[in-house]
């Protein structure tokens, strides 16, 4: 495809009929004074605002880079205390946005806008789980890819996994990170900008290679395939912890080393396209930003201040021989562009489609940023529209949806906000009810988009869940109000969610009993708060309480709580104990519902094989596999059916089917160990025990087997370091009996 360069052209519009002839005068009047003053700063010599040269080229490459929870007042650029020169010197060279926004304030359904160019309530994803971006929506990797792009995607965290949808048009969409961590396994399933952002680089290194390194003859373009890229980047997401030497140099506030960590790993990426022969249009923008402790939110997905709202936005057009000769020749300023405009994430899917000369499906509401009368001040309004559902799935708290119209902002709430953002940025004073018709216009602007409250959301795959809570997304699901009140609104109940959050990091840090005060003191305050519940039996569990975390649950449903994972979990805790017959008794009516959640079935199924009802666990763990055909659990779990009845060729087949689904399962590993073990080999069960405790080291059955016996077999070497990581780590309100055998080996030396 050739590079072929339009110039968008002004076009007359008919006059208003209403218009006066003294109106008409004013504003030729008017005209003429800023004629009048632009000639006098041209004779004068006053610099004039430098203006970014973009436009259409037909078939230049896309460079997309999303910087997950990243605050637009962070950067060098906006004034932030973040060291960014890559992303300065991009903003130099094209324009920022410095009053963009986000429409929703977590991962996925924000970047569900970025790419389909649609509200939340319209592609449906409003949350980081439980929804899937609808199979056939267009997105800009599917619009390109018709029109002839080769397309990757490089995404750095489990909320932008392809199970959600958005791999959708990529030839190549990676998402490999944290791959089969253990649901006790605090390890984060992101990859870092630095191991990112080199994969994105060898993939568009091997395009150009394909076409030749060499720029191409005077006069001709370059014709190899375009490419589309987007890089997504996690390292701005809390926990913040900066690599060196950013962690030292921002020591004090180590968020902002993560945004210069990113920054710098950015820098070679953005050199690459400068030096390329065919023109890339560069577009950086964030899903959200971070709260960092503004109206007390620490971090993101309650609220839907600015703090959280606001992002950065930067569009650039760089490379490209024949463009770089033609800007120098017309002595045109090609960057440093600062528009005030109000730009969206759903702006940026026509601003790409324009930018390569493509056609914006009919029905998007966005508008293309690329022309420069719509950078300008006088640009036609755009309304924002944003929400946060978070609170209301999990918590069972009010929707928060708004509009920001100009520089008025309203929240929608039981008690509804309103702000100047202009005398107000930090959002202190509610001006709601000081000036009815404002609260009306700006509400009836709101109501002009016609959202619709979030259906119900479809269960995660167990996996999933812990990878999500590893990245602190807590799932869970409440009952949808008919109502609700000022008891409701996120304002009040705001520090609940701080100190859920708190007792979580407590309990994973090994302080169980501040956990559990923690934990108490929500339900005490909020009856009905389903998470605090399972924390609470979780902790009590963990510490060995088996009848306190069963009696905790049994609590969380009689104060209402109706989430068929909390059933689940006091399914698991009864089965633990040794109570199946209970569980059974519990769980059988949940299984029987013809919408039951697939850990109902998988809780179900263990209770059934322990109990020694095998053909009962068979067709429970194959619902949940009919239920979550993409989880790697329900296999796992057939397996180790399979397993206990010595069929150990059928078992071998379902955990090779599991690892074909999750290539770095631990449990999946685990059982190919177990299963080469039953045959005899046992070289291949101790290289795949080993695996399966390198991908996660709380897999402490695993690593009991194979401390044991690799200590059985003489080879004490090997086995040492296993038997001591198991007595360091496992804990002994579950494995007393085998940590004193542990102990016996150690001493005994064999």
């Amino acid at each position: 495809m050739g590079t072929r360069r339009h110039r968008h052209r002004a076009q007359p519009g008919p006059a208003s009929r209403a218009a006066t002839s003294f109106g008409a005068k004013r504003a030729i009047a008017a005209g003429a004074a800023l004629v009048l003053v632009a000639a006098l700063a041209a004779f004068l010599g006053w610099p004039r605002p430098p203006l970014a040269d973009l436009g259409p080229i037909d078939g230049q490459n896309v460079l997309l880079v999303t910087i997950d929870t990243l605050r637009a007042d962070a950067l060098g650029s906006y004034g932030g205390p973040a060291a960014t020169p890559a992303l300065d010197q991009l903003a130099s060279e094209g324009v920022r946005f410095d009053f963009a926004h986000a429409h929703a304030v977590v991962t996925l359904p924000s970047h569900a806008s970025i790419l389909t160019g649609e509200y939340p309530f319209q592609h449906g994803l409003r949350d980081n789980a439980g929804y899937r971006l609808p199979a056939g929506k267009p997105t800009a990797a599917t619009l390109l890819k018709q029109a002839g792009y080769a397309t990757a995607a490089f995404v750095a965290a489990y909320p932008l996994h392809s199970r959600f949808g958005l791999n959708a048009g990529f030839d190549l969409y990676h998402d490999r990170f944290g791959e089969g961590m253990g649901s006790a396994e605090l390890v984060t399933p992101e990859g870092p900008a630095s191991a990112i952002v080199p994969l994105a680089r060898e993939w568009i290194a091997a395009r150009a290679a394909v076409a030749g390194h060499l720029a191409p003859a005077e006069g001709r373009q370059p014709a190899a395939q375009p490419w589309f890229v987007w890089v997504h980047l996690f390292d701005p997401h809390a926990p913040y912890q900066p690599p060196p030497p950013f962690d030292t140099q921002y020591a004090a506030q180590p968020y902002y080393g993560e945004v210069a960590a990113t920054d710098a790993a950015l820098a070679p990426l953005f050199d690459d396209v400068r030096r390329a022969a065919r023109p890339t249009l560069v577009i950086v923008t964030s899903d959200h930003g971070e709260a960092l402790g503004d109206h007390g939110e620490e971090t993101h997905g309650i609220f839907a201040y600015e703090a959280t709202l606001r992002v950065p936005l930067v569009i650039a057009e760089l490379g490209g021989e024949a463009r770089a000769s033609a800007a120098s020749a017309s002595g045109r300023s090609r960057g440093g562009e600062v528009s005030s405009v109000s730009a969206r994430h759903i702006d940026i899917l026509p601003t790409i489609l324009d930018a390569v000369g493509q056609p914006v499906p009919t029905g998007l509401q966005g508008r293309t940023l690329l022309p420069r009368k719509e950078r300008e001040e006088g640009a036609p309004p755009r309304l924002v529209y944003f929400e946060a559902m978070t609170a209301m799935l999990g918590h069972g708290w009010a929707p928060l949806t708004g509009v920001l119209m100009g520089r008025e902002k309203y929240i929608s709430l039981p008690v509804a906000e309103r702000y100047d953002l202009p005398n107000d940025p930090g959002e202190q004073v509610n001006l709601a009810g000081r000036a009815p018709d404002r609260d009306r216009t700006l509400a009836a602007a709101l109501r002009g988009f016609a959202p619709v409250l979030p259906g119900g959301r479809m269960t995660e795959a167990p996996d999933a869940i812990a990878r999500l809570r590893a990245l602190g997304y807590v799932s869970t699901t409440v009952p949808v109000k008919a109502a609700y009140t000022e008891a409701d609104d996120p304002k009040r109940l705001v520090e609940l969610d701080a100190a859920v959050h708190g007792g979580l990091s407590a309990l994973e840090a090994g302080r169980a009993d501040e956990a559990a005060s923690a934990f108490r003191q929500v339900i005490a305050r909020r009856r009905g708060m389903t998470m605090a519940y399972r924390y609470l039996a979780l902790t009590e569990w963990r510490q060995g309480n088996a009848a306190g975390a069963v009696d905790v649950l049994r609590q969380a449903m009689a104060d209402g709580v109706t989430d068929a994972r909390a059933a689940a979990q006091l399914g698991e805790y009864l089965t633990d104990a040794g109570r199946t017959a209970e569980a059974i008794r519990l769980l059988e009516p949940l299984a029987a519902s013809p919408a039951a959640d697939p850990d109902v079935f998988n809780v179900l199924g263990i209770a059934y094989a322990r109990a020694g009802q095998v053909p009962a666990a068979q067709r429970a763990f194959e619902r949940m596999l009919e239920s979550l055909p993409a989880s790697s659990a329900p296999l796992e779990n057939l397996g180790m059916l399979a397993l206990q009845q010595r069929d150990v060729d059928r078992a071998q087949r379902y955990f090779d089917r599991a690892i074909a689904i999750a290539p770095d399962s631990s449990r999946a590993h685990a059982g190919v160990g177990a299963t080469a073990f039953e045959r005899g080999d046992r070289r291949a069960a101790y290289e795949a025990w080993r695996r399966a405790v390198d991908l996660d080291p709380t897999n402490y059955d695993t690593l009991f087997d194979l401390a044991v016996n690799l200590a059985r077999d003489g080879r004490v070497a090997e086995a040492r370091p296993y038997l001591e990581q198991f007595q360091r780590t496992a804990p002994p309100a579950f494995y007393a009996d085998r940590l004193q055998a542990v102990a016996r080996l150690l001493r005994s030396g064999s």
